[in-house]
C-alpha cells in the first residue's frame, strides 16, 4: 500500500495493489495523510479479503502508516515495511502509482478530483490486459484467485 499526494502536499489517494494479479484498490482520503482515518479506510477496503486471500501488507515508513498495528489486528494479517529509500522493495505499488499518474498528474489539486473519477481510473486499470497475466485483466485474475481460496466475493470495479 502507498499514498499519492496532491499539489503542495495537500490531499491523498490511498493505493493498494495485489502483487500477483496487479489488482488495484484505491480511494481518495477525506482526511489526508492522518494515520487513524487511513487505518480505518484500509481496514474497510480490505476487510472482505481477510483470511486466506490476505496474507501480508507491505508499505513504506511514512507516518501515515503509524496505525499499522490496528490494521494488522483488524485484518488478521502482518504489515511489513520496506527499508528507507528502497522503493524497489514495493515495486508493484510504485508501478501502479505511475499508471495512476497518467490520469492524475503530479501537482494536481485533489479537490478537483472526484470520487467517481477515482472509481473510473480504478476500473480502467483493473480491466487493462497485462502481459504477465497472459493478456487477461487483473480484475478477472484477482477474483478467480480469491474465489479459489474459499472467499465468495462478487466482482467489484
Amino acid at each position: 500500500m502507498d499514498l499519492i499526494i496532491g499539489k503542495d502536499g495537500e490531499g491523498a489517494i490511498l493505493t493498494l495493489t495485489e502483487r500477483s494479479t496487479n489488482f488495484l484498490i484505491m480511494e481518495k482520503l477525506k482526511e489526508g495523510k492522518k494515520a487513524v482515518p487511513l487505518a480505518r479506510v484500509v481496514t474497510r477496503l480490505l476487510y472482505p479479503y481477510r483470511g486466506e486471500a490476505l496474507k501480508t501488507l507491505t508499505t513504506d515508513n511514512g507516518s501515515e502508516f503509524a496505525c499499522h498495528e490496528q490494521i494488522a489486528r483488524s485484518l488478521k494479517t502482518t504489515v511489513y515495511f520496506a527499508d528507507s529509500y528502497s522503493s524497489w522493495q514495493k515495486g508493484s505499488i510504485e508501478n501502479m502509482n505511475k499508471l495512476i499518474r497518467q490520469y492524475i498528474p503530479k501537482k494536481t489539486d485533489f479537490d478537483t478530483v472526484s470520487d467517481s473519477f477515482i472509481l473510473e481510473i480504478r476500473k480502467k486499470i483493473n480491466r487493462r490486459p497485462r502481459e504477465k497475466l497472459g493478456f487477461q485483466c487483473p480484475r478477472d485474475c484477482f477474483f478467480r484467485q480469491v474465489n479459489k481460496k474459499g472467499n465468495t466475493i462478487r466482482h467489484s470495479p
